[in-house]
C-alpha cells in the first residue's frame, strides 16, 4: 500500500513539469468587441475567462491534471470565440457568432464545471434574455 501510494505522488509531481501555455495573447484594446456597459458587465463576469485574451488562471489552474482541462477550455473557448479580436471578424462571421451566442446563451454557457468554481457567472434569466436581446438576433 505503502509503495502504491509512493507511486502515485511521484506521478502526481511528474505532471507538475508538463506546464501548458497559460499566457494571455496582447491584443489592442480598439480589436474587442463593442457592446453596452451592461452587456459588457456580464460578458466580463461569464464569458471572459474562456472567450477573451484576458483570462484570469486562478491558483488551482496551476496544477496538473486541472491545468490541463483549464487550459484546453480556454483555448477551444478562444477558438470558437474570442472577444478580444471581434473587430478583426467579417460582418458575416460577426454575425454566425451572434447567432450561436443567442443559441448557447440558455442551455450551454457557461459550463457548469465552470459556474461550480465561479458562482459569479451563473446568468440569471433576466441577463440571458438580456444577452439574446443584445444580439438582436431573432428566431
Amino acid at each position: 500500500m505503502k509503495r502504491a501510494l509512493l507511486i502515485i505522488f511521484i506521478i502526481f509531481i511528474v505532471m507538475q513539469v508538463i506546464r501548458p501555455d497559460q499566457n494571455n495573447i496582447a491584443s489592442e484594446k480598439e480589436l474587442e468587441i463593442k457592446a453596452p456597459l451592461e452587456v459588457m458587465n456580464i460578458l466580463k463576469q461569464a464569458c471572459y475567462d474562456c472567450h477573451s485574451n484576458q483570462a484570469v488562471w486562478p491558483w488551482y489552474s496551476q496544477i496538473a491534471p486541472a491545468s490541463w482541462i483549464i487550459t484546453s477550455h480556454v483555448q477551444n473557448g478562444r477558438k470558437s470565440l474570442n472577444f478580444s479580436t471581434w473587430q478583426n471578424l467579417s460582418e458575416e462571421e460577426k454575425t454566425k457568432k451572434l447567432k450561436k451566442i443567442y443559441r448557447t446563451v440558455y442551455a450551454a454557457m457557461p459550463l457548469k464545471s465552470y459556474i461550480w468554481l465561479h458562482e459569479e457567472a451563473d446568468l440569471t434569466k433576466e441577463q440571458r434574455s438580456f444577452i439574446r436581446k443584445w444580439t438582436g438576433v431573432r428566431k
